[in-house]
């Protein structure tokens, strides 16, 4: 009896020792970097699309930690992109049209200022006008997502040190005079409104913009081709250059596959998909290699009620049936839908992305896993 009570007394001690030391291997780690991308109007239908009609694998299947999230504004059931881009960017609920405001109108520390006082870099990008509702909630402050020459005025004014989109007429040629790309260019930015140019040409730079359409960028099948991936990659590329000073946040948005819902057009749609998922691939790359990345995927709503249908046809003797061996893209409206939307997650902090939750706990998540919030 007194031998048994020893073996057991051993197994307990050992036992209790394991526990401890698996704490202490499962500590998380706090990434340096994120990089936040976001498919303006892309729920799951949207991202199954990928997986029938893109050539390759697609980069969303490289994830393990996935969630789901609710997009409904403070005021509304059915959120807009302004105030889902505030939940991301600020952690607050608010009203549809808002940006970086609260439902009172006032002004809400967004996660660019968190970190600029850090000394954390941040960029941004975007398929749209720079000033449009998902990137502008990073940056600015107004009660309308429409006052786009107030909004590129909060740029001019921030702390960002990359951005690239589209946006020119907001910029320069404006109702207030102010020359705005002159601005940036005092304030140390290395301004570009042609096309994208290698990394070697900002070297020297410490903050680079490229606009390079007068409003949003065209559709990838107009001309845009692989401008996300590519301003994706140098945008890594930049905002880490600095070995002394290498942490950053940045934003990616696929602006257009919202405009192919909107719009009922399916191969516009899924074009903008796999074109965004390419993106995603740049960004999983570098963290792949990196190791210190957190990349989030996600989603400010659904648009459209998109959906992968079975094709109707008839028989020859003219009777209905669905072709299970042909899809069709089905649309449900022009407009936004209330749907839970997916959270991907890879690196550093991803399992806490895991289960579903509310849109402005991105926001919350970020900071809780980096640490950047309590850093002094």
């Amino acid at each position: 009896m007194e031998f048994k009570k020893i073996i057991l007394g051993c197994l307990v001690v050992t036992l209790f020792t394991c526990k401890q030391k698996t704490h202490v291997n499962n500590e998380v780690i706090a990434p340096k970097n994120v990089i936040l991308l976001i498919g303006d109007g892309t729920g799951l239908s949207q991202i199954s699309s990928a997986f029938y009609f893109k050539e390759t694998t697609p980069n969303y299947a490289r994830f393990k930690h996935i969630g789901l999230i609710n997009t409904s504004s403070s005021k509304q059931d059915i959120t807009d992109s302004a105030a889902s881009g505030t939940a991301f960017a600020c952690g607050i609920k608010t009203y549809n049209g808002a940006i970086g405001v609260a439902n009172d109108s006032t002004d809400v520390e967004n996660i660019i200022e968190i970190i600029s006082s850090k000394n954390i870099k941040s960029g941004l990008i975007s398929t749209s006008s720079i000033t449009h509702a998902t990137p502008a909630a990073f940056y600015a402050h107004n009660i309308s997502r429409d006052s786009a020459e107030e909004i590129a005025l909060d740029l001019v004014q921030s702390e960002i040190d990359f951005f690239v989109g589209g946006g020119t007429r907001y910029f320069n040629n404006r109702k207030d005079g102010k020359k705005l790309l002159e601005i940036l260019k005092e304030k140390g930015f290395r301004i570009d409104t042609t096309a994208l140019s290698g990394m070697s040409a900002l070297q020297s730079y410490s903050k680079a913009a490229y606009l390079l359409a007068e409003n949003h960028m065209p559709p990838t099948s107009k001309g845009r081709g692989d401008f996300l991936s590519k301003a994706t990659e140098l945008a890594i590329q930049f905002l880490s250059k600095d070995k002394d000073n290498s942490n950053f946040f940045m934003m990616v948005e696929g602006s257009q596959i919202d405009w192919g819902g909107h719009a009922n057009d399916g191969e516009y749609l899924v074009s903008e998909l796999i074109d965004f998922d390419d993106a995603i691939g740049k960004a999983l790359d570098y963290a792949e290699q990196d190791g210190n990345t957190l990349v989030i995927v996600t989603a400010d709503h659904e648009t459209g009620g998109f959906t992968l249908a079975s094709t109707p046809k008839k028989t020859e003797e003219g009777e209905k049936y669905n072709d299970y061996n042909e899809l069709s893209f089905n649309f449900s409206t022009n407009g936004h839908s209330a749907t839970l939307v997916p959270v991907f997650a890879y690196g550093p902090g991803s399992e806490e992305f895991i289960g579903i939750y509310e849109n402005t706990a991105i926001f919350d998540k970020i900071l809780k896993v980096t640490k950047w919030r309590s850093e002094n």
